[in-house]
């Protein structure tokens, strides 16, 4: 193999060859100062692990995250967000109800309810018991409350809503008589932040016979 002046190439070579590499490593490879590794890297763009403490570096083309923005690399993970407090809050927040230690554990394929107890005792997080586990939450206060009330539902018996709940369906439901389930509920979470599952409007219905009670020539437009 020809000789590789340039250290920005190189580099790129040694990549190339394998995805995944430990700075130490590359720093041996390309004869150069583990500072200096550091910069070629911020040059052309890299990812590091948010496992074994952010040890393993990857290019920034050469992930394929998937819709969670992960990817592994045999037992390395990395993420779009960055490191793990990063990816934590990250996949925390996007959840509708939260999340739990153990599902966000199976996701990152490690423990990490220790930094998820940081993060709450920082502020980045909240947490609500729910059951036997604790659901932890986004901190943003908007985010925050929708997700309480997500889990508020999903704790309720079968087809039970909350009265004003009800209240935001049925008026949805006036203004759209023809829609579906599903689109009222997808109309509630876009138009009022509410999350209502399309079996539970449903059961709403059948509850109180409401197409049937609710005349026609009032439900139009």
């Amino acid at each position: 193999m020809p000789s590789v002046t340039d250290p920005k190439q190189h580099l790129l070579s040694l990549f190339s060859q394998k995805p995944c590499w430990r700075i130490d490593s590359l720093a041996g490879e390309l004869h150069y100062s583990i500072p200096s590794v550091r910069r070629f890297l911020n040059d052309v763009g890299y990812y590091s692990s948010f496992t074994h403490n952010g040890g393993w570096y990857t290019l920034r083309s050469l992930p394929h995250f998937g819709t969670d923005g992960l990817w592994f690399c045999d037992d390395i993970g990395f993420s779009r967000a960055g490191s793990l407090t990063k990816t934590l809050i990250e996949l925390t927040s996007r959840s509708p109800s939260g999340m739990t230690a153990e599902t966000l554990g199976k996701k990152l394929r490690g423990r990490c309810h220790a930094v998820l107890v940081q993060l709450c005792r920082q502020g980045r997080l909240e947490r609500q018991k729910q059951g036997r586990s604790y659901v932890y939450l986004a901190a943003a206060p908007h985010r925050v409350a929708s997700q309480r009330q997500a889990l508020a539902l999903q704790s309720l018996p079968t087809g039970q809503l909350p009265a004003e709940i009800a209240v935001l369906v049925l008026a949805e439901f006036i203004k759209n008589p023809t829609s579906s389930v599903e689109r009222l509920a997808q109309a509630l979470k876009e138009a009022q932040g509410v999350t209502v599952a399309a079996a539970q409007i449903e059961r709403l219905f059948v509850a109180h016979d409401l197409k049937k009670t609710l005349p026609t020539a009032e439900l139009t437009p």
